[in-house]
């Protein structure tokens, strides 16, 4: 994985932003759905979306991106106890890819930009 760009680490913190939104909305499915205690819930919720928003602050490094690679699989494996998250975890960790190749066309598209030499007219 390259070193992440300035246009990769606002994309990747986005997603991992609403990540944390997402994981507190499954929780509150998580607690009509599982027979556990509600505080172990919250708990687990609570460190899920802590950890997505420690993910956004540390995506400008090269292991920021592989923390939040990593968190795009526990966030499908959570589809284990609410089954929904497959599908969520899924469109999130395409998102997560496709944010990743999207930042940085856009910084190697910049850059050639900036390179050229400039065209009179």
């Amino acid at each position: 994985m390259p070193p992440p760009t300035r246009t990769v680490s606002r994309l990747a913190a986005t997603c991992l932003a609403l990540e944390s939104l997402l994981v507190l909305f499954g929780v509150l499915a998580a607690i009509g759905l599982l027979d556990v205690p509600d505080a172990t819930v919250w708990t687990a919720g609570g460190v899920l979306a802590g950890a997505c928003l420690l993910g956004a602050g540390l995506v400008r490094t090269r292991a920021g991106l592989w923390f939040g690679t990593g968190l795009q699989v526990v966030l499908v494996a959570t589809g284990f106890w609410v089954p929904a998250m497959f599908f969520l975890g899924a469109v999130f960790a395409g998102l997560w890819v496709w944010f990743l190749w999207l930042g940085h066309r856009v910084d190697t598209e910049a850059a050639a930009r900036d390179a050229a030499p400039p065209v009179d007219r």
